[in-house]
């Protein structure tokens, strides 16, 4: 099970080299009148029904959890691309995102899933939409959802731009605003309506992201969607416990994380100065470094795994005390998720064998739902055993759409 992650592609060259069954396009949908939010529409690939029963069949040698939901894929699906309007400090800008449809006439829900860390520009969804878990992803519109994947600011048509990495305002923002532009989308399409029942999914920084936007949804929806169901996987949700966490290890196998937070907030004005926080070579490097032509391996050789040659001694021991960090502990905690009273249903997953963001992130926001009254029937906590953080990717997204499909069936 553990080796899914690095069999599974074998199945997508399968299809894409030897059926010939998805097909790509670079055809431009017309606007036919201009939107507050959408601005543009590209028909990129399809999938025919054929490809997809068949992909399912091989799927299910690695993922056998599929069989529960094999019913369910019921059409060809359409990938999209789209530019749409959104803001990011009090100005507008175009962001992009893959839209899956299934190309059966109906009237849907839409499920928006929001991607895990990535400081590629060539990674983003829509940029590269044959990638193994956005594939994954596109073909589960199958199923019966249209399938918003945002690419962030910072990515696709924004790649100009710093990417305001867990930065919660410009998440929930983008993230709303495409839906939005999906509305009005969908508006255009003479044969795909949707019932604005919506759900929501996401891992690592897009389990962070998915609550966030959760949160926004029960809290001051401003949008026509309906919330009915959100899985969050492996969210670095509390930022405070998460540094606690990592400057009290000797190492941190993936320190490009940590560059990537400090590198967004000082771009959104953190006034602590980097060489107080990072210790040099570094606090000249990672301004650099997160440029979008750099993978996160590729970034992790810049710098080191071990954290007292990474921060500095007065960092490590005084970020909490000292007030040389307000700046800091402010950022965090101004982009940290906690707990409140949701009537949402909420599946909260974590692998046992993170290394990365520790399974305990997961387990305390889950027991302070339940201490604020939430029932442990709207709120569940779900271990994927043996899995690490990379390894739950996929068995996480497909939990999620497994139980999104259930909540679906029964409301």
């Amino acid at each position: 099970m553990k080796n899914k992650l690095i069999q599974f592609p074998l199945c997508i060259l399968l299809f894409n080299f030897v059926l010939f069954s998805c097909d790509s396009s670079t055809e431009d949908d017309e606007i036919p009148q201009e939107y507050e939010y959408l601005v543009d529409t590209e028909l990129i690939k399809s999938y025919s029904e054929t490809f997809i029963s068949t992909f399912l069949q091989l799927a299910k040698l690695e993922y056998p959890e599929l069989a529960e939901i094999e019913d369910n894929f019921s059409s060809g699906v359409k990938v999209y691309k789209i530019t749409y309007n959104t803001e990011f400090e009090d100005e507008t800008l175009q962001a992009s995102g893959l839209v899956c449809l299934p190309d059966e006439a109906g009237t849907y829900p839409v499920l928006s899933y929001q991607n895990g860390t990535n400081t590629l520009h060539s990674n983003a969804p829509s940029v590269n939409p044959d990638d193994e878990l956005f594939s994954i992803l596109e073909i589960m519109a199958s199923t019966g959802f249209i399938i918003a994947i945002p690419d962030y600011i910072g990515f696709g048509e924004s790649d100009y731009m710093f990417h305001p990495y867990l930065h919660k305002t410009s998440t929930v923002q983008s993230v709303t605003d495409m839906l939005n532009a999906v509305e009005e989308m969908l508006e255009a399409e003479t044969n795909t309506e949707t019932n604005k029942d919506l759900y929501l999914a996401g891992y690592s920084q897009g389990g962070w992201a998915t609550m966030a936007v959760q949160q926004y949804f029960d809290t001051e929806n401003e949008t026509s969607f309906t919330l009915k169901g959100s899985a969050c996987g492996a969210g670095p949700y509390n930022l405070i416990t998460i540094n606690e966490y990592i400057t009290g290890l000797a190492t941190y196998p993936q320190p490009y994380f940590l560059g990537y937070i400090f590198n967004s907030y000082i771009n959104l004005g953190l006034t602590t100065a980097i060489n107080d926080i990072f210790q040099q070579p570094f606090a000249d490097l990672i301004p650099t470094l997160y440029d979008g032509t750099k993978s996160g391996t590729e970034i992790n050789a810049e710098l080191t795994t071990t954290i007292p040659d990474l921060f500095t001694s007065v960092y490590i021991n005084e970020w909490k005390t000292n007030d040389t960090f307000s700046s800091v502990t402010d950022f965090m905690e101004e982009n940290s998720i906690y707990a409140y009273v949701t009537e949402t249903p909420t599946m909260i997953l974590h692998g046992t064998e993170d290394n990365y963001i520790p399974p305990s992130i997961s387990t305390n926001i889950y027991e302070d739902f339940i201490n604020l009254g939430v029932s442990s029937e709207l709120v569940t906590l779900v271990y994927l055993d043996g899995y690490s953080h990379t390894t739950a990717v996929i068995p996480s997204g497909l939990a999620s759409i497994i139980w999104f499909i259930e909540l679906k069936e029964n409301s």
